[in-house]
C-alpha cells in the first residue's frame, strides 16, 4: 500500500487524526485519557507545535495543530510512540495500539481554520454520546469558554476570528459552535483527500507536493541502483563500509546494525566519526 503522502513546511496547519487499530479504544478510562493530555503536552514543547483545539473521542482523536517547524512527522511519531508504550504496559498487551499512520489535513487557516475546529469540537455531539458540546470534558471547548484550559491549548487564533475583546469573542464562539450541529463536514471539501483551502492555497500546495514526489522519485533510482549490504562490505573494512552503506547509499542505522550484529547507536557513532575500535 503507497503510504499518504506528507505536506510538511514551517507554519503549515493540519487537522490531524489517528485511530485505534481494528477499530478498538484508544482510551480505556480517564485515566488514560489525563496520561495522552500529559504526552500531548510535552510533545507539544518539544516539537514547538501549536494546538488550537482537540477531541479525545473512544477510539480516534482530533488535533488542530500549527508546526512553526517542519517537524509534524517527527511529533507524531512521539506521541502515538510513547502513548502506545504506556497503555500496553498499563493494560498488560501487546502489538499495535494504532490502525497504521496517522492522517492529516493541510488546512489554509484564512478559510478553514474556524470551521475545522467547530468540526473537531462537535465530534461527541455527531456520534450522540453528549448533547451539549460543554458536556465532554476531553475536548479543547472547554478550554476556549475558560471553564478549565489546558496549558497548551493556544485560544487567541481561533478566538480572534470573533472579536479582540475576550468575553464577546467567548460569546460569539459559544454561538458560532452551537450553529455547527448537523451541518456538513467541511472536510469532503478537502482536494484530493489532504488539502482543504481555496484554490490559490491548493494550486500552491501541489507545487509542494510535485516537488516532494520528485524528490521521493530521485530517492526511490537511487535505492534500486544500490548495492545489497554484503557487497558494499565485501571488499572494504567495516568502518568504511558503514560510512558508505549509511552517507552514500542511504541504508538505515538498524539495518546496518542488524546486518552486523551491532547495536543502531554503536553504527550511529562509527558512521559520525565518534567510534573506531569496538569489534
Amino acid at each position: 500500500m503507497v503510504r499518504p503522502l506528507r505536506i510538511q513546511y514551517r507554519g503549515a496547519f493540519y487537522h490531524v487524526t489517528s485511530r485505534g487499530n481494528e477499530k478498538k479504544d484508544l482510551y480505556r478510562d480517564d485515566c488514560d485519557r489525563r496520561r495522552f493530555l500529559k504526552i500531548l503536552k510535552s510533545v507539544v514543547d518539544k516539537y514547538k507545535w501549536n494546538i488550537y483545539a482537540y477531541c479525545l473521542m473512544n477510539n480516534h482523536y482530533h488535533l488542530l495543530i500549527e508546526t512553526p517547524l517542519k517537524n509534524l512527522s517527527f511529533g507524531m511519531r512521539q506521541l502515538n510512540g510513547v502513548y502506545g508504550q504506556y497503555f500496553n504496559r498499563r493494560h498488560t498487551r501487546v502489538g499495535h495500539l494504532f490502525q497504521g499512520r496517522f492522517k492529516s489535513l493541510l488546512i489554509e487557516k484564512e478559510s478553514y481554520l474556524l470551521e475545522v475546529s467547530r468540526y473537531i469540537i462537535l465530534n461527541p455531539v455527531r456520534a450522540g454520546l453528549i448533547d451539549e458540546p460543554v458536556d465532554w470534558k476531553w475536548s479543547s471547548y472547554r478550554g476556549m469558554v475558560a471553564f478549565r484550559k489546558k496549558s497548551f491549548l493556544q485560544s487567541n487564533i481561533i478566538l480572534g476570528f470573533f472579536s479582540n475583546y475576550l468575553p464577546e469573542a467567548q460569546k460569539k464562539y459559544i454561538e458560532y459552535i452551537n450553529e455547527g450541529i448537523g451541518r456538513e463536514s467541511p472536510l469532503k471539501k478537502a482536494k484530493g483527500g489532504f488539502i482543504l483551502g481555496g484554490n490559490i492555497f491548493v494550486a500552491q500546495s501541489m507545487k509542494k507536493v510535485e516537488r516532494i514526489r520528485s524528490e521521493e522519485i530521485r530517492k526511490q533510482e537511487k535505492y534500486v541502483s544500490r548495492p545489497k549490504l554484503n557487497e558494499i562490505f565485501y571488499e572494504v573494512n567495516r568502518d568504511e563500509g558503514i560510512n558508505i552503506a549509511i552517507n552514500k547509499w542511504g541504508y538505515s542505522l538498524k539495518a546496518v546494525g542488524d546486518f552486523l550484529d551491532l547495536h543502531y547507536s554503536w553504527i550511529s557513532r562509527i558512521a559520525n566519526g565518534k567510534a573506531k575500535n569496538k569489534t
